[in-house]
Order: structure tokens, then C-alpha cells, then sequence
């Protein structure tokens, strides 16, 4: 068994608009949406962006499968999730 996190982020480009991804290294993840040309193609463009909400979850597929249904939230839902969030982005 290991101990491999697996998380289901999201961030606030610089536009306003929010981007879902998996990873099980977020600041790794979220410095390669910053600085390299690793990141995202929808946030090379929106850069800089910022980690406003993540989820830790206990397997990939777990992950995978609130990543879709966290994607497909409208704004309304996902701007509810980051205010509840606030003050939490310890990792």
C-alpha cells in the first residue's frame, strides 16, 4: 500500500475564471500552471493563477471521478465551495 495522496484541485486564473485539475502534487502542479510551459494550455493564457480549493481524496479513481463532477458545477456552485473554503489551503 501506499501513501500517495490524490487531489482534486482548483484554481483561479488571473481572468476570473476557474480551472479543474487532478494531481498528487498540488504546489508542484500549481507552479507548473505559473512558470512552465507544463501547465494547462487554458491557463498559459490566464496566468497567474491561484489554488483556491482542493480535496484530498483516498485513490485515483476517486479523485477522477469528483474531478468530472466538480468540472461540471456551475460558477454559482464552484465560487460557494471556494468561500467555504477560505483560510484552508494548508498541504
Amino acid at each position: 500500500m501506499t501513501n500517495v495522496r490524490h487531489y482534486v484541485y482548483m484554481l483561479q486564473c488571473s481572468d476570473g475564471t476557474f480551472y479543474v485539475g487532478y494531481s498528487t502534487e498540488i504546489a508542484r502542479r500549481v507552479r507548473e500552471h505559473n512558470e512552465l510551459p507544463k501547465g494547462a494550455k487554458y491557463t498559459r493564457g490566464r496566468r497567474p493563477v491561484a489554488l483556491v480549493y482542493y480535496v484530498a481524496c483516498e485513490t485515483r479513481s476517486e479523485a477522477l471521478k469528483y474531478e468530472y463532477v466538480l468540472r461540471r458545477k456551475s460558477r454559482i456552485e464552484k465560487e460557494k465551495l471556494v468561500k467555504e473554503f477560505e483560510g484552508n489551503l494548508d498541504f
